[in-house]
């Protein structure tokens, strides 16, 4: 059985063989609604049927049962992936208090189980929360694979707000409701909106904008520190001609024992929200992926707008510095991690790769950066650290800066036989040396070259 924290997450397949599994949620010491939210492409609520709870407490052919008493705070509801239409990309389980505040909470679980027993446990507490009445607590979704996500996202409002904020409709009813069998809650009708869908037609594009927008009003609010990270973003992204660009987002970090002082001094928490701002443009999710490689390669969950803060921090207590460096073998897992089934995609993948020495797997990873070069990622190598070399690469304005004592990195970046210059390498002593501005400019050097091309040979839509 695997331990889930805040932000983690893994391949389905993963933890369990076959598409049948049991989630089961349960929250101590306060009464809540427990429901799933089967959603669409784009995170709404777009067939009301596939709302499960305590008044609908079943799917069409049974794709989402629940069984239990949902609106005690202790229920399960028994998945069958294969029965869900194709429309249905998420599946989001939540709990919504009727009264008192999360911070209250005196502890709760998630846990999936298929018939050979528990396989996965995200577990939470009041302390993780403040004020808010309803928690996102999980999600198993569909991004080129099935995969689970143990989110922990407090809410505000209860069941009712977290249904408009799926794009369902609210209703209070002010007159006697026609009769019905047993209902369990007959004040509240809570059900989708059946609005007939505007004439004008509403692309993917316009939706990711709209999601933007609301992701820039809330930083706005909670985390002004980012959203000045994001406008420099934007600076790049524009003079780039990449504003519209969409794109996963993926940040490898060296976890060998010599970066110890670039955590502890901070350096690295606060690079890796440079990179998140860039991952708030990119990825629709809003999210970026982290992955670390020392002597053994780890997937370490999602870094978004509600988990940055002292994320780093709290990765290396899940994940102490090791010895030794191992490039390949953190670049094949980021491989299987998104073309784990092969073909083409739609989304290219980014990855910022940053370490401040050379691997002891030079051979994987000069053969995963070639046989990566017909699939949809491009590396972006970022070596940090003193130089201890005399010859720069590096001209001009930022000759200073930049070193050449990575020369295998500068290898990686120039390497033959591939059928598309799929990396680029710079290196830097110290990242906040350089102006915000300027720092994007190079994480952005040569991506957009690589994205014309690499949709100029169809690998990218």
């Amino acid at each position: 059985m695997q331990s889930f924290s805040r932000g983690q997450r893994s391949k389905l397949s993963d933890l369990m063989a076959g598409q049948q599994f049991k989630v089961t949620l349960e929250l101590s010491g306060l009464q809540a609604d427990l429901a799933c939210f089967g959603l669409d492409e784009s995170g709404k609520l777009s067939d009301d049927r596939y709302f499960v709870f305590f008044n609908q407490p079943s799917s069409p052919e049974s794709a989402i049962a629940a069984s239990g008493d949902l609106s005690s705070g202790k229920g399960s509801f028994q998945i069958d992936l294969g029965k869900l239409p194709p429309s249905i990309k998420k599946l989001t389980f939540t709990a919504a208090l009727d009264s008192g505040t999360l911070s209250s909470l005196s502890g709760g679980f998630l846990s999936l189980s298929d018939s050979s027993g528990e396989k996965a446990r995200f577990e939470f507490r009041g302390a993780d929360f403040g004020a808010e009445k309803a928690v996102m607590v999980a999600e198993v979704y569909f991004k080129d694979f099935w995969r689970f996500s143990a989110v922990g996202q407090g809410f505000n409002g209860g069941l009712k707000a977290l249904l408009e904020h799926f794009g369902g409709e609210a209703m209070e009813e002010s007159a006697p409701p026609p009769q019905t069998s047993n209902a369990q809650r007959p004040a509240t009708a809570l059900q989708a909106s059946s609005a007939p869908t505007p004439a004008a037609p509403t692309s993917q594009v316009s939706l990711v904008k709209q999601k933007r927008i609301d992701l820039d009003k809330k930083l706005e609010r909670e985390s002004p520190g980012l959203v000045s990270l994001v406008k420099k973003a934007q600076v790049s992204l524009e003079k780039k001609g990449l504003l519209e660009h969409r794109a996963k987002v993926a940040l490898c970090l060296d976890i060998s024992g010599s970066m110890g002082n670039l955590y502890q001094s901070g350096k690295i928490q606060r690079l890796s929200e440079k990179v998140l701002a860039l991952g708030t443009r990119f990825d629709d999710d809003f999210s970026i992926d982290i992955f670390l490689f020392g002597q053994n390669a780890h997937e370490a969950g999602s870094m978004s707008p509600d988990n940055f803060k002292n994320f780093v921090p709290g990765l290396l207590r899940q994940y102490p510095l090791e010895g030794g460096t191992a490039y390949g073998s953190a670049m094949q897992m980021i491989r299987r991690f998104y073309f784990g089934r092969g073909g083409r995609v739609e989304l290219p993948t980014y990855v910022l790769f940053l370490t401040d020495g050379e691997p002891h797997d030079k051979d994987l990873a000069r053969r995963m950066v070639q046989e990566s070069s017909s699939e949809a990622i491009f590396w972006q190598f970022v070596g940090i650290g003193k130089s201890n070399k005399g010859t720069q690469k590096k001209k001009g304005f930022f000759a200073s800066l930049f070193s050449s004592d990575f020369s295998f990195l500068e290898e990686l970046d120039d390497l033959g036989g591939r059928t598309l210059d799929n990396s680029n390498f710079f290196s830097v002593e110290d990242p906040e040396s350089i102006p915000d501005e300027e720092l994007y400019d190079l994480m952005l050097g040569e991506y957009a070259g690589w994205v014309t091309q690499a949709r100029g040979r169809g690998m990218i839509s």
